[in-house]
């Protein structure tokens, strides 16, 4: 039985991230039959109850390694001295974590984007990862986005080493791996699709929150308080959309159904779809059950089933676009970063279905809804199509996991 730590995992309370989580496990599954998985967790109890026969497939939960000192020196790297962006983690790590370390096969390196700028130079992960390599485990990338660095060019000759050493690096989509062979100049390269592609929906009832249908189907909407941060103008966001939702029900005679995917498990109003969603809601009750919430303590894969049963999604989180697609339902991605670019290329074959943060208001989303309408059939057989192609290349992606272990 191999066993295997998953690296740059934290809560459940990102969907996505549990989506990543149940998939990657999933295909490990299959190709090594039996696994031991430790998954790191902030809050062990929340999150194992989000997956309850999590244990059956040989996950265990354990405390997530995350000093309190990771924020400041994150931040601290932001100063302008080069040797702060090449110091990587120069602190000591606990024993007892070297000691997990110790016990198992290999190291995945997961959580989608967390090479990259996203959340500040990785230099936590870089450390763990590292510690993994100086025991003589072998540590994978798996299902990444990586980079852009540009905009911390001393960084890049640390994180370029970095990522050299590492067995194998497996992404998800074309722009990081165009970025990663021709900008970064390394060759410890494969293609894979993001692991939730893989993911299987699980049956829940819709009863509760399911919007009344009359005619024209279900428009999913995840809008998210990420948004904010790289929108243009001086409208309220919020303001915009409830318009479009007014219009999507009086002229399109479509119902939404918004669908939070990032709802922290404790309850914490920061980074909170459902939190960010509910004023929205609170300014259409006049509409009645045309338009309604999704219960938000769903787990990923409930939330998939969820947005399969709607007609066309309208996603800002990556991996509620991500469920979307891969049930074959028309999407249209709110990009923030360069992995929807990526993923829409590497799907559809263009980038027409990416809507940029910066310009969604009203109208842009009204565009984007009609563009789907109008294309509606086209992107379903181009789905169908390309799904195949993507859930193979990602089993491979994993049968050259099990030639590494």
């Amino acid at each position: 039985m191999k066993r295997f730590y998953l690296t740059g995992h934290r809560t459940f309370g990102n969907r996505g991230c549990e989506a990543i989580v149940r998939s990657t496990v999933g295909l490990l599954c299959k190709q090594f039959s039996a696994v031991e998985v430790l998954v790191p967790s902030d809050d062990v109890p929340r999150d194992a109850a989000q997956w309850s026969d999590a244990a059956a497939l040989g996950v265990q939960f354990v405390p997530a390694y995350f000093p309190a000192y990771t924020r400041y020196w994150v931040h601290m790297q932001r100063l302008p001295f080069p040797a702060l962006k090449r110091a990587g983690w120069p602190f000591p790590i606990p024993q007892a974590f070297k000691t997990m370390l110790q016990s198992v096969d290999a190291v995945l390196s997961i959580g989608g984007d967390n090479y990259s700028l996203d959340y500040r130079l990785p230099s936590l992960l870089m450390g763990m990862d590292r510690l993994a390599m100086n025991l003589g485990k072998p540590v994978i990338l798996f299902g990444a986005s990586v980079g852009p660095f540009e905009k911390v060019p001393d960084f890049i000759p640390a994180i370029r080493k970095h990522l050299a050493d590492i067995s194998l690096i497996a992404l998800r989509e074309s722009v990081s791996d165009a970025y990663v062979r021709e900008t970064l100049g390394l060759n410890n390269v494969i293609r894979m699709a993001d692991p939730a592609f893989t993911l299987a929906p699980e049956p829940v009832s819709t009863t509760a929150f399911w919007p009344v249908e009359q005619g024209h189907g279900v428009l999913g909407l995840n809008v998210s308080p990420v948004i904010e941060r790289y929108r243009r103008g001086h409208q309220d966001l919020r303001t915009e959309i409830v318009q479009f939702i007014r219009a999507v029900v009086q002229n399109h005679d479509m119902a939404v159904l918004l669908v939070p995917h990032v709802v922290p498990l404790n309850g914490d109003s920061k980074n909170n779809d459902a939190a960010y969603m509910r004023p929205i809601l609170d300014s259409v009750t006049d509409l009645g059950w045309r338009v309604r919430m999704m219960d938000s303590d769903l787990n990923a894969a409930q939330i998939k089933q969820v947005i399969s049963e709607c007609r066309f999604f309208l996603g800002a989180r990556t991996h509620a676009t991500i469920a979307a697609l891969s049930s074959v339902v028309p999407t249209v991605s709110i990009a923030y970063s360069v992995k929807a670019k990526g993923i829409n290329q590497d799907l559809y074959g263009h980038q027409d279905a990416v809507l940029e943060s910066a310009e969604v208001n009203q109208t842009s989303l009204l565009d984007s809804l009609e563009w789907l309408r109008t294309n509606e059939q086209e992107l379903r057989e181009q789905l169908i199509q390309r799904l195949v192609a993507v859930k193979e290349q990602t089993v491979r992606a994993m049968q050259r996991v099990g030639e590494i272990v």
